[in-house]
């Protein structure tokens, strides 16, 4: 557990890394940039949950002995593991910059979703009325449950993915017949 734990921490903090990167850059002032911001997070995410996973499953194999199998099921064991506490620490970090270090950016998501209603022709009373559905669904309260969610089940479908490639078969200890050969079949 304590393999999992850390290598989820650790995809939090390089996502947190990243998600600072963006607005250090700049690319979450303003609303003609999210866009892009949004491209960049996202395969940025998807390549440090892939790495994350990757990595800790690899840990979580080796730390098993070698005359013990590492089937699919402790393979995606230690990926869900790894993807539960990645997505807790990943939407915690996500509330507090919402809340504490960027507060102006559920306005930026407004504006953003507003344009782009705007520009799909909707009329003055649909706006109104999806302005504040946008609202409430940027609510960091709303945004750390359906993050919590949806994080955690994109890894656990990359889980999925990744336990069949890195599970391992146990390897046999033969005793030795004393001519360093494994004993014949059928003995």
């Amino acid at each position: 557990m304590k393999t999992t734990f850390l290598y989820g921490l650790g995809m939090a903090i390089a996502g947190a890394v990243l998600n600072l990167g963006l607005f250090f850059g700049g690319y979450h002032d303003s609303v003609d940039k999210l866009t892009t911001s949004q491209i960049i997070g996202g395969v940025g995410g998807g390549i440090i949950t892939i790495v994350g996973l990757i990595l800790a499953i690899r840990a979580r194999r080796a730390e098993t002995p070698a005359d013990e199998a590492f089937g699919y099921g402790r393979a995606l064991g230690a990926g869900t593991l790894t993807s539960l506490w990645g997505a807790l620490f990943g939407n915690v970090f996500n509330v507090l910059y919402m809340t504490v270090i960027n507060p102006n950016m559920q306005e930026i998501v407004v504006e953003s979703q507003m344009a782009a209603m705007e520009a799909q022709g909707a009329g003055a009373d649909q706006m109104e009325a999806a302005e504040g559905m946008i609202r409430m669904m940027t609510n960091p309260a709303l945004q750390f449950v359906f993050g919590l969610i949806g994080a955690f089940l994109f890894s656990f479908v990359i889980s999925l993915i990744i336990a069949a490639f890195i599970r391992r078969e146990a390897t046999e200890d033969f005793a030795d017949d004393g001519m360093g050969a494994p004993p014949p079949l059928g003995s």
